[in-house]
């Protein structure tokens, strides 16, 4: 076995983000950059000699060439397997299911998740650990500092791995498993939905469906699922290739970049049911006939009707939401009797809840949704979770939201996203607002008084780890509130998200659009923090 250690030199900026390392292409092609990384890892971990390793990704450009450096750096570096999805395809939820259920040490997924694909676009890399989630950040910050000081890293030279071809390969002492990865995955959907309801549901003839790959990774998935055992028409999956550049779009499921799905469902002659899926499979957008759901409502609705479905059927154990996502499940929680718990953003921070039984659901308001099946949020198990109660109720999905309304309130929620924004401007905007944290509480801004300003401190309750500085919040004394947060998954400059959510109990008031609803906050939240001034944007890049 021909094993060289490579002598090389550090990279300043490999500090993972909230997903992982995030770059460029032309970055990650530099002499080094991705080994580095790559070594930089597995420097950060203690007793994988000898064990599994899952790795895959999205299908993005550069995937099938940093797969090979993986695999043979995995080879030197003494891992005993490595389980690879076919044609170098994993979705990330996927994969988080195949670490599990293979007891595998980790898996590395390359994905820049809703991020563009291409030669000049985005590429990443995550660690994720044992239990099939993503590394915890005292793991980031291990593989940050040993990125620092590397000097050196291990390959095994060998020649490439067949990955368009299922079967076991040697390389140097290491087994190489390239696997389908689709069949695993409908398994385990299998196991927690009604597929026979569903089936009757989508081959009745009443129902329709349309479902959104963005040419990402889904499509395999989607057309396997809905297509093949579900038994919905030819042509319900749309753009389910996976293409490096994502066919020349933005995978990113909202109602700016997915607007193929959008033209459709809110088109003459719309389906009843549309979905969208993001580059790596882990979020998802829901739409009825001319109706959106907003993930936080998404996450409500399920909790609320979660006994519909076979693999949620004994009750929820507890219910965790990202920070900046609505309170609307806060109030399902309230009615249920269960905990709902309060993280940051980042996958991550729900894995300890996960594990220790704390949560059953969890969900993001950045299209994100969960469960305890798996230790990543999942874009199809959130789709075919509707269909199971859609399935159920007889309902239209915009029958099903309002009458949740009806029952919890409306909370009405919108993100406001100012994207590629210099990074000084964007830290100083940021740095500005909590400079006037200690004056807010007990101000009137326009007819809202301000109960609290803090900038968002979470203490996990599992193991007692703590996060600063998570997110700049003003709470009113209403129950409306305003959160600023600046973004870890872009790749050029910094993205500013503004939240803003306003509580409605008085079905009356249902019925508006909810940036006419939140206007007074918005334009309070602009003149707070001067983000037209600071930013140089008359307004947000995208609205969700």
């Amino acid at each position: 076995m021909d094993i060289r250690t490579v002598a090389t030199q550090p990279y300043s900026d490999q500090k993972p983000g909230t997903s992982g390392l995030r770059k460029k292409v032309p970055v990650f092609q530099q002499p080094n950059y991705l080994e580095n990384f790559i070594q930089s890892i597995f420097n950060s971990l203690e007793g994988y000699q000898g064990q599994t390793l899952v790795v895959g990704g999205d299908g993005r450009y550069y995937n099938r060439q940093a797969i090979q450096i993986i695999l043979k750096m995995a080879a030197a570096n003494g891992f005993g397997r490595t389980l690879v999805g076919k044609g170098g395809i994993l979705s990330t939820p996927a994969a988080s299911y195949v670490i599990r259920k293979n007891n595998a040490f980790g898996g590395i997924i390359l994905s820049a998740s809703h991020n563009p694909g291409g030669p000049h676009e985005d590429f990443g890399v995550k660690y994720n650990i044992s239990n099939g989630g993503p590394a915890p950040e005292k793991v980031t910050d291990a593989i940050f500092a040993n990125s620092k000081t590397i000097a050196e890293y291990h390959l095994l030279d060998a020649p490439d791995v067949e990955l368009d071809q299922v079967g076991r390969f040697k390389l140097g002492e290491m087994v190489v498993e390239v696997f389908d990865s689709v069949s695993d995955y409908v398994e385990l959907m299998q196991s927690l939905f009604d597929f026979d309801r569903i089936r009757q549901l989508l081959t009745g003839g009443q129902f329709r469906m349309c479902m959104d790959s963005l040419h990402a990774v889904t499509g395999p998935y989607a057309h396997a699922l809905f297509e093949e055992v579900l038994g919905a028409p030819a042509g319900t999956v749309l753009n389910g290739v996976p293409l490096e550049d994502f066919g020349g779009g933005h995978p990113d499921p909202n109602l700016v970049y997915a607007h193929d799905l959008v033209e459709i469902m809110f088109g003459a002659d719309a389906p009843d049911f549309g979905a969208a899926s993001d580059g790596d499979g882990d979020r998802n957008m829901i739409l009825g006939r001319n109706f959106f759901v907003t993930p936080s409502d998404s996450l409500a609705v399920l909790a609320a009707n979660a006994k519909l479905v076979p693999g949620y059927k004994d009750g929820l154990a507890g219910i965790a939401r990202s920070m900046p996502t609505s309170q609307a499940p806060d109030r399902v929680a309230a009615r249920l009797g269960i905990e709902c718990y309060e993280t940051p953003t980042g996958w991550k921070f729900f894995g300890n809840l996960l594990d220790a039984g704390k949560a059953t659901l969890c969900g993001e308001e950045s299209f994100g949704t969960g469960s305890n099946h798996i230790r990543e949020k999942d874009g199809l198990w959130a789709v075919v979770f509707w269909l199971n109660v859609l399935a159920v109720r007889q309902q239209s999905v915009e029958q099903i939201v309002k009458e949740h309304w009806q029952q919890f309130g409306r909370n009405y929620y919108s993100r406001h996203d100012y994207e590629a924004v210099d990074a000084e401007r964007a830290n100083k905007l940021i740095e500005g607002l909590r400079a006037k944290l200690p004056t807010l509480p007990g101000q009137k801004l326009g007819s809202y008084e301000v109960e609290y300003a803090d900038d968002f401190s979470y203490t996990d309750p599992i193991d007692g780890s703590v996060s600063q500085k998570q997110g700049v919040r003003i709470g009113f004394t209403d129950g409306s509130r305003m959160v600023f947060r600046l973004s870890g998954t872009g790749t050029q400059g910094a993205t500013l998200r503004l939240y803003l959510e306003s509580y409605e109990p008085n079905i009356a008031n249902h019925g508006l659009d909810p940036q006419v609803a939140l206007g007074e906050m918005i334009q309070l939240a602009d003149e707070l923090a001067q983000i037209k001034t600071l930013t140089g944007m008359d307004k947000p890049t995208v609205i969700t």
